[in-house]
């Protein structure tokens, strides 16, 4: 194309690629007006058309609208506006697309029910707001009326906080700490424990925190499941001894069959696999450091203490 020549509509076609029909619809739309019409009528395009319309498509292929194309053409919004703008909306899409993938995913795995399948996309699709009461909710059951610091603290160490831009193990972690926390078997265990270390603490104000029974025996005992020994052997004998002479220490109590006897029943209450479940998930979405499971060690004590329990 000449520098003054106006240009058929045909001709443009053959600069840019675009077909005659196109071409004639984004004329019509007034994004690439003609400069001119011939005596019969047809119409005729100044030299800067070939530009403007290598624009147009690139922003069309960009996902762009017409009405902003439009306005980008006729300088009314610059290329820089536009390109952050429409990065934020895409930011937006790409969020839902990958919530919704993630759930696809989490389905794939699990083959829910078309309910629990329903359940999913709700719970992953809630705000910050919703999300943020639905886990007070679960929290309130379980601490509720335990008035304690190290309580307050565990509350707060049980407190998910699902990022801005989450990855997709991270929806789906949400989706499943979600559904644990809404489990009213999971949430009954999970209030007898803060009932049970409620019980345990000292009477008066000055309370001060000390190592549950789950931490106790997690350091006692883990070396012996370390090197395989097993529960009901005589091996086990010396970590059993070493495990209810430290509760008995730290708790202030006897070291004797009722102590051994209370020390089960706490355990017994711990042993939930569902208890390392929710902490996994936890530091999953929190981007934390993936806690050490604590079932084998709680179960290892409580096969211990009930084989010495029966002799």
């Amino acid at each position: 194309m000449d520098g003054g020549t106006l240009s058929s509509i045909g001709e443009l076609a053959r600069h840019t690629g675009l077909s005659v029909k196109t071409i004639r619809f984004y004329s019509d739309r007034g994004i690439v007006a003609p400069a001119g019409r011939t005596p019969a009528g047809y119409r005729r395009y100044a030299p800067d058309a070939v530009a403007r319309l290598a624009l147009v498509r690139t922003l069309r292929e960009l996902g762009l609208g017409l009405d902003v194309i439009r306005r980008v053409v006729d300088q009314e919004l610059t290329l820089g506006e536009v390109a952050a703008e429409h990065a934020a909306a895409l930011d937006v899409q790409i969020s839902v697309l990958r919530l919704r993938r993630a759930v696809l995913t989490a389905a794939a795995e699990r083959e829910p029910t078309p309910k629990e399948m329903e359940l999913m996309h709700q719970l992953a699709t809630l705000s910050a707001a919703e999300r943020r009461h639905m886990i007070d909710d679960f929290l309130d059951a379980v601490f509720e009326g335990l008035h304690s610091g190290s309580h307050a603290a565990a509350r707060r160490s049980m407190t998910p906080e699902l990022p801005d831009n989450p990855t997709d193990d991270q929806v789906r972690a949400w989706v499943e700490l979600a559904e644990l926390s809404l489990d009213p078997d999971f949430r009954a265990t999970a209030r007898r424990l803060a009932e049970d270390h409620a019980g345990s603490l000292p009477e008066g104000a000055a309370r001060r925190p000390r190592p549950d029974v789950v931490a106790v025996a997690r350091d006692v005992v883990a070396p012996a499941v370390a090197c395989g020994i097993r529960a009901d052997s005589p091996q086990a004998d010396p970590v059993v001894a070493a495990l209810t002479a430290r509760c008995a220490l730290v708790h202030g109590r006897t070291d004797d069959a009722g102590l051994h006897t209370w020390l089960l029943h706490r355990l017994e209450a711990a042993s939930d696999p569902r208890r390392d479940e929710y902490f996994q998930l936890l530091a999953l979405i929190n981007d934390w450091p993936a806690p050490e499971p604590l079932a084998p060690l709680v179960e290892w004590s409580v096969a211990a203490l009930r084989v010495r329990a029966a002799r």
